[in-house]
């Protein structure tokens, strides 16, 4: 008996996979997912339900045949957002550890579904291509590596709809592995896993599967949320598959573009051609590209001389989810920059010298980095992002451990990434591109590479190292209480009486006062009070004795105080004099 998938019978019905699954578990089937295999009996089943609930139940007519027939039972009206646009082919990053298979994969797929052109045959590198799966399309960005990606995220461009992560079946889940699960996470687009490699002797999908769900990514076919699909890159086994889950994820997460729409687009890799000039390959997510548009791109513009896609074809316009060449900048833009449309020359010409001039004076006053001591004086967040590098994974797990001891109430600890290895470039992009949260990279017996260095310097990242796991705990704790800012307590010092008062013309009212208890203090906190009630909270102005200033008149001595902006102190006022101190968060 034949199978099927729950997502092809939801492309039969013509309707996404998420309806169907909603639908039926409203009907009293819960708990398929579209992965899930049915036979043609429980696809028949399935088939029924979902007429039915649309309003519809299928009857036998003359010939045998089934024929939709209404339903007396009105259903209720949906209540549903209008959706913006059309299907757009999404846009696929492929992730992982260096050798397990992301560039054989990606060449496979090339020259398994990229339709060749005729000259030569040979598909074009522009770092993007489209792949063709049963009549629809998918964008890979041919630019493996999470460095590129996260390069991206960090100029606040996110050009991912979808993550595919490569995972070897003969290795298993590695460091660089981990690292890309942190920064796939951190960009919050949905993964598909790829266990590469099932045609060796020694591979072990199910190892995969167990390392992976011990991270929390269970398998769908184990009952949980994280699809993984088992494939050969060398023999083509399986990527057929892959890329049904693609479009299946795609349909899931409604993914649109308006060609009509604004435009959406980011630059993914970019060169100077001695022949062309400047090149950049983007992919529009949203409105249209057309040759002659005037663009501003970061601090450089131009007028599009042509436009090129993935196979090398000139092209006159690219839409929604479309890779493409483009041709007459002035310069060289880099990764992550969008594209933006402008109507005339002048006006891109004066956004364009108004960035650059903005850039100079930036690095004219480059921001110095932070010390420890002060790098939260100015947080207005209580959330501490942070990367974790460690000499081997005995200490990466040690330091773990000690972070995970960690509390401080209203401000959350959230490590990135943890991996072993010194700290690099990639770690540093990693914690650029979080938003609402403070940044920090430590390292514990590790030191950082030049270019890390180089890159937290510009960004104004805070980096430490330490070998001792204490101490980097300690600070770590520090610096999460320093984010819920300081707290003060109210300590009184002294108290004074009214005896007098005098008004000074371009001084104010000056208080002729004793001091009964404590001192006065210059600059202290004063609170007024009159006949026993609160009457004003401020600051001493000014403080003196036989008309010398002075900074604290002790208990029994008289004195002349001045309260800042506060010109009716009477005879009789009793002023408690107090300070504000710091106490620990």
């Amino acid at each position: 008996m034949s199978k099927k998938r729950v997502y092809e019978i939801a492309r039969e019905l013509g309707v996404p996979s998420k309806e169907l699954i909603q639908a039926l578990a409203e009907m009293g089937m819960p708990g398929l997912k579209a992965v899930n295999t049915v036979d043609e009996e429980e696809a028949e089943v399935i088939r029924e339900l979902f007429l039915e609930h649309k309003g519809q139940s299928t009857v036998e007519g003359a010939e045998g045949e089934g024929i939709p027939t209404p339903v007396a039972v009105e259903p209720a009206p949906a209540k549903q957002k209008p959706k913006v646009g059309e299907p757009r082919p999404p846009v696929v990053a492929v992730l992982g550890h260096i050798d397990h298979g992301k560039t054989t994969l990606l060449d496979t797929i090339r020259k398994t579904h990229v339709t060749q052109q005729e000259a030569g045959g040979i598909t074009q590198s522009i770092g993007a291509y489209q792949a063709e799966v049963d009549g629809r399309l998918i964008t890979f960005i041919d630019t493996p590596g999470h460095k590129a990606f996260t390069a991206m995220r960090a100029r606040g461009a996110q050009v991912t709809d979808i993550a595919v992560l490569v995972v070897a079946a003969d290795d298993g889940v590695m460091a660089q592995t981990l690292e890309a699960i942190d920064h796939i996470k951190a960009a919050g687009v949905p993964m598909i896993v790829a266990i590469n490699k099932i045609d060796k002797p020694e591979a072990n999908p199910d190892r995969v599967r167990q390392e992976l769900a011990q991270l929390g990514y269970t398998p769908e076919d184990w009952g949980g949320d994280t699809i993984m699909v088992p494939v050969s890159a060398l023999t083509g086994e399986g990527v057929q598959d892959l890329l049904e889950m693609i479009l299946l994820v795609a349909d899931m997460e409604d993914i649109r573009g308006d060609p009509g729409g604004e435009l959406d687009a980011i630059v993914i890799e970019s060169h100077m051609d001695t022949a062309r000039g400047a090149v950049a390959t983007v992919i529009v997510k949203n409105g249209t590209l057309r040759e002659r548009d005037i663009i501003v791109v970061g601090t450089t513009w131009g007028r599009i001389r042509a436009l090129v896609d993935h196979q090398g074809k000139r092209i006159k316009e690219a839409g929604p989810g479309t890779p493409v060449q483009i041709l007459g900048l002035e310069d060289v833009p880099p990764a992550g920059e969008r594209v933006e449309l402008v109507r005339k020359p002048n006006q891109a010409k004066a956004l364009v010298e108004e960035r650059r001039r903005k850039a100079l004076e930036a690095r004219r006053v480059a921001r110095p980095l932070m010390t420890f001591e002060d790098l939260f004086e100015a947080a207005q967040r209580k959330r501490l992002a942070v990367v974790l590098k460690a000499e081997s994974m005995g200490a990466l797990d040690a330091a773990r451990l000690e972070l995970g001891t960690i509390e401080t109430e209203g401000v959350d600890l959230d490590v990135l990434h943890a991996g072993v290895g010194p700290i690099n470039e990639s770690d540093i992009l990693l914690v650029a591109s979080v938003e609402d949260a403070q940044p920090l990279v430590v390292g514990f017996g590790v030191k950082v590479d030049p270019k890390a260095r180089r890159a937290a310097d510009e960004r104004g990242i805070p980096v430490r190292t330490y070998d001792i796991i204490y101490d980097l705990t300690q600070d770590i704790e520090r610096a999460m209480k320093r984010l819920l800012g300081p707290e003060f307590v109210e300590v009184k010092v002294g108290e004074a009486e009214v005896l007098k008062t005098f008004d000074i013309d371009g001084v104010g009212r000056v208080a002729g006062c004793v001091v009964r208890s404590g001192k006065v203090v210059r600059g202290a906190r004063v609170k007024v009070l009159r006949l026993g009630e609160e009457v004003f909270v401020g600051e001493i102005g000014s403080l003196k004795r036989f008309a010398q200033d002075v900074r604290e008149v002790q208990a029994g001595r008289e004195c002349g105080i001045r309260i800042r902006d506060y010109d009716r102190v009477q005879v009789g006022d009793i002023l408690e004099i107090y300070t504000l101190e710091e106490v620990p968060a």
